[in-house]
């Protein structure tokens, strides 16, 4: 399966937890985590319905998730499927040299049925509330993105997901539709839907829906089938 046959899905959720309809829907139920979260209880968060996990591995070029390795050999051997995300500063060095530390440090890609594709997280930048798109132009902050995903893609085979918000993707690229071939994990938690999708995106792979629930961390569905997330895993 190529992920544009995942087929969009109506779902809600209410206070932190996937709704009626998601569960009806059987759509799987994951969870990102990074440094916050620390030494997770990778048993229980299975057992809550864990079917898979976003682990933060990198920011910028020069910092690394202390807990990462745990946390993402834990998810493993817990049965949960896992990947590795990079919190993207685009204000600090090249999309190309961000994207060869992130591989370097837990972003690589197998095709062994477990891992997950490499993820970006770009969002309006939490160090500095006057520069929210990091100082970059529309333009520059497209040719950023596209340069990150090249590289990841050429050192692991697989494109990235890229995780945004439809708010920062329209101020920030000017709504570009550039990308719209990388999976796309939304991002708008505590909504009744996941919403209007950002430029070019006509469904969602990943969205997350809210900040805290079940499982540690944030609370995100897989639009699709468990065999169609297993699936996704090795690149069909």
């Amino acid at each position: 399966m190529s992920v544009a046959a995942v087929t969009a899905v109506a779902v809600t959720a209410v206070a932190g937890q996937p709704s009626a309809a998601a569960e009806a829907a059987g759509l799987p139920k994951g969870h990102d985590v990074s440094s916050h979260q620390k030494r997770v209880d990778w048993g229980k968060a299975r057992s809550r319905g864990a079917a898979f996990v976003y682990v933060k591995a990198t920011e910028s070029t020069s910092y690394r998730n202390p807990y990462f390795d745990g946390q993402y050999r834990g998810a493993r051997d817990h049965g949960i499927l896992r990947g590795a995300y990079h919190f993207a500063l685009p204000n600090r060095s090249s999309g190309a040299a961000q994207a060869a530390f992130f591989v370097r440090n837990g972003g690589d890609w197998k095709a062994d049925g477990r891992t997950l594709p490499p993820a970006l997280d770009i969002e309006y930048n939490p160090y500095d509330r006057k520069h929210r798109c990091y100082g970059l132009g529309k333009a520059r902050m497209v040719g950023w993105i596209r340069a990150f995903s090249d590289e990841v893609a050429r050192r692991t085979g697989r494109p990235p997901v890229i995780y945004t918000t439809a708010h920062w993707w329209s101020a920030c690229t000017g709504n570009s539709r550039a990308l719209s071939a990388n999976p796309l994990w939304i991002a708008r938690p505590g909504a009744s839907n996941a919403g209007s999708l950002p430029g070019g995106w006509s469904y969602w792979t990943f969205w997350q829906y809210g900040n805290k629930g079940r499982l540690p961390g944030d609370q995100n569905l897989f639009n699709g089938s468990l065999a169609q997330l297993r699936k996704f895993t090795r690149g069909g």
